[in-house]
């Protein structure tokens, strides 16, 4: 199939005079258009969206607006502007030139860590793939398919670098991308949290808040690579990754103040009374906060972590924001570690701080989480009342590190298996939260309208306003 270079795929990367690249995406690009049509959004293949289009990395080009069909999207492949004279930033080669080609010694750990990003991408939409047929408003439904167009482009991104720098090897890890699909039972997708199903819209806003969040902080690290390609593609997916932590965060700031609206007009704050309302009560919405944020902090991997500690020494994978920090090689230092001493209590270990490198950046993520939880009590305060929502410690139900498997309360206190087992329904949506939430999930697709479970935006997308017909159904 050819492909007009100029018009159809958008780049930077001298795409047109590139024949080998181009015979590589002429067998992938048909293959990727089968995956969207086949396990993208649902039934709205055919309508008109108003979607952004990166078109350029200058800030004129990379947000350019207009109605187009997904399957008719200009997935471009980007790199962020080169720095003249790049130096690695962390790590043994402290200071030496970035590099412009796969250093031979490092081909394996660079593809591993490029094919676990890329698969993210397309599992992602095939997680939200039917969440079209309930969205709460046309403005709800057009932020869905911006978000899975982007993940689209992002998946383009890795691919490119698949093939532009690992041959063989690289092409067939490009192809296997769309051979795994998220909760498939012979061949799922690399990272659990991309096999959860996404039912319904306060689960989708969670994920974009809390998942897309943990893929911000995996683009930081990366962006910091020695491998400049990666770190310059890294760089120009953070500016589209914004918008998905937009799309939660004020969904869920949405979804909490209909709750708060609802509350007011009852003069109650029983959620049975709230529920039978139809909005979606502040204990619900904590439940799937509590399941969405312990679900997606195991991203980061193993607390202490041989292979964090290989890739930080190497230059392949630094910390978020490495330039912060005043030591970049980290040698010779520690991290003070909280484990549990198993006899119910806590012990704190040193270990070499190259190894922590996994907990060094979720730290920064926890933090980044914090700013939603002031933002949406405040709304709360504002309506006058004493709930507040809150994150779950970071030792609560883990399965991966350290804290896998050790039973534990919201607050981190260490419990008995038969405490922690009875107070499920306590801390996590039950079958019949789930069911509830659900059952207030049904599409509305006309203009200026909204769901009764959650609130108008404050201003629409564009500078238009929510009105506006951000989709045009066929």
């Amino acid at each position: 199939m050819a492909l007009n270079y100029q018009d159809r795929i958008p780049n930077n990367v001298e795409l047109g005079s590139n024949r080998i690249l181009q015979r590589a995406l002429e067998h992938w690009q048909p293959e990727f258009m089968r995956w969207w049509q086949d396990l993208g959004p649902t039934d709205f293949q055919a309508s008109d969206v108003y979607l952004r289009t990166a078109i350029s990395v200058d800030t004129k080009g990379w947000a350019t607006f207009g109605y187009v069909r997904m399957p008719e999207y200009r997935w471009g492949i980007f790199l962020a502007d080169p720095e003249n004279d790049r130096r690695i930033g962390f790590g043994d080669n402290f200071g030496e030139p970035a590099w412009q080609q796969v250093p031979g010694e490092h081909r394996a750990n660079l593809r591993r860590l490029i094919v676990t990003q890329g698969d993210t991408e397309p599992a992602s939409v095939e997680q939200q793939r039917l969440l079209g047929h309930t969205a709460p408003s046309l403005y709800d439904l057009r932020n869905l398919f911006q978000v899975n167009v982007e993940e689209g482009r992002h998946l383009w991104a890795m691919v490119y670098l698949l093939h532009a720098y690992f041959g063989r090897d690289g092409r067939e890890e490009a192809e296997e991308l769309l051979e795994r699909h998220s909760g498939d039972a012979d061949k799922p997708r690399i990272l659990g949290t991309f096999n959860e199903p996404i039912r319904d819209w306060l689960s989708f806003f969670m994920f974009t808040y809390f998942t897309d969040r943990d893929g911000k902080f995996q683009l930081k690290c990366l962006a910091e690579s020695g491998f400049d390609p990666l770190s310059r593609t890294c760089r120009f997916m953070l500016t589209e990754e914004a918008h998905h932590m937009f799309v939660g965060d004020t969904g869920i700031s949405r979804v909490i103040k209909r709750c708060l609206e609802v509350m007011k007009e009852l003069n109650s704050d029983d959620p049975v009374a709230i529920r039978k309302a139809g909005a979606i009560d502040l204990p619900t919405i904590q439940k799937y906060l509590n399941f969405w944020f312990s679900t997606s902090i195991d991203l980061f991997g193993g607390d202490s972590s041989s292979n964090a500690a290989s890739y930080f020494a190497n230059g392949l994978k630094g910390r978020p924001d490495e330039a912060k920090f005043e030591d970049h090689v980290a040698a010779g230092k520690s991290f003070a570690l909280e484990l549990p001493d198993g006899a119910g209590g806590v012990r704190t270990e040193e270990i070499p701080l190259r190894n922590a490198m996994n907990e060094v950046a979720r730290e920064a993520y926890l933090k980044d989480c914090e700013q939603g939880m002031v933002r949406w009590n405040r709304v709360i305060e504002k309506f006058g009342y004493s709930f507040r929502m809150t994150l779950p410690s970071p030792r609560f139900r883990r399965n991966v590190g350290s804290w896998a498997s050790v039973p534990t309360d919201t607050t981190g206190k260490i419990i008995s298996r038969e405490e922690y087992n009875a107070r499920q329904s306590e801390w996590l949506p039950t079958d019949d939260d789930r069911a509830f939430v659900y059952s207030r999930m049904h599409g509305v697709f006309e203009p200026g309208k909204i769901a009764s479970w959650i609130a108008p935006p404050e201003r629409g997308i564009n500078g238009l306003p929510f009105e506006y017909e951000y989709v045009r159904l066929q």
